[in-house]
């Protein structure tokens, strides 16, 4: 085989994203935060999907108000420094203001000194995130066969005491919060779908979100997709 094709067939290394899951009681139901990708948009078109994504330099070392609890850097360390899980928190926090207007976070009295391009906007909406109020639950890795690839955390959060409007950038259209049983009947992507059915068991009876003592991950090991956990 030419070097060529080999190089061809070589999968494409997956790229650090974060996902933020919100649920918020709504007349009684518990609700999740979702919006509607774009039909022009390349991945995932016409897709429900949960807010997120890329991971951006900046976002290991923006401010935050709070830093994660123990556990989850702990289980988040399992696959990357500490330093990188605390940038997929703060991702998740990030694109949640991006592409819903809404903000997870404490209130600021000032901008940080030399906020970057990517979170001035957050600081001067006058709030900086609160990262110990999201639970990790789940870690999937898009199949080598695809040609885009994310190694994609999935992170869930008491959505009652957001700030803002839901608005956006334009990237997720019909922002709503959608009853759980509806949700996992809309069309979404596979691994958003096994998360919303999984989402009852991730919170008590009260309501209130579980600490996860394990984290499922999704991913293909020779030819075969399967359950892992850390």
């Amino acid at each position: 085989m030419s070097k060529k094709s080999t190089t061809a067939k070589r999968a494409v290394r997956p790229r650090d994203a974060a996902t933020l899951v919100l649920l918020r009681q709504v007349r009684g139901k518990t609700t999740v935060l979702m919006g509607l990708r774009h039909g022009k948009h390349k991945f995932m078109p016409d897709q429900w999907v949960f807010p997120g994504g890329r991971v951006d330099r900046a976002d290991g070392y923006a401010h935050a108000a709070s830093e994660l609890r123990p556990h989850v850097t702990k289980h988040l360390a399992r696959t990357s420094s500490a330093h990188r899980a605390r940038a997929l928190a703060m991702a998740a926090v990030r694109e949640l203001f991006e592409e819903t207007g809404m903000i997870l976070g404490q209130r600021l009295d000032q901008v940080p000194k030399g906020a970057s391009s990517s979170w001035a906007p957050f600081y001067q909406a006058g709030y900086a995130p609160i990262l110990d109020s999201l639970e990790y639950v789940y870690r999937a890795v898009t199949p080598p066969i695809r040609p885009i690839r994310f190694n994609a955390r999935f992170f869930l959060a008491d959505g009652s005491n957001l700030h803002g409007k839901l608005q956006g950038d334009g990237e997720l259209l019909n922002l709503s919060w959608v009853p759980i049983p509806k949700a996992i009947e809309l069309p979404t992507p596979p691994i958003q779908q096994i998360v919303l059915e999984a989402l009852p068991d991730m919170v008590d009876d009260a309501g209130q979100i579980r600490r996860h003592r394990r984290v499922p991950v999704r991913i293909m090991r020779y030819g075969e997709r399967r359950i892992e956990y850390e």
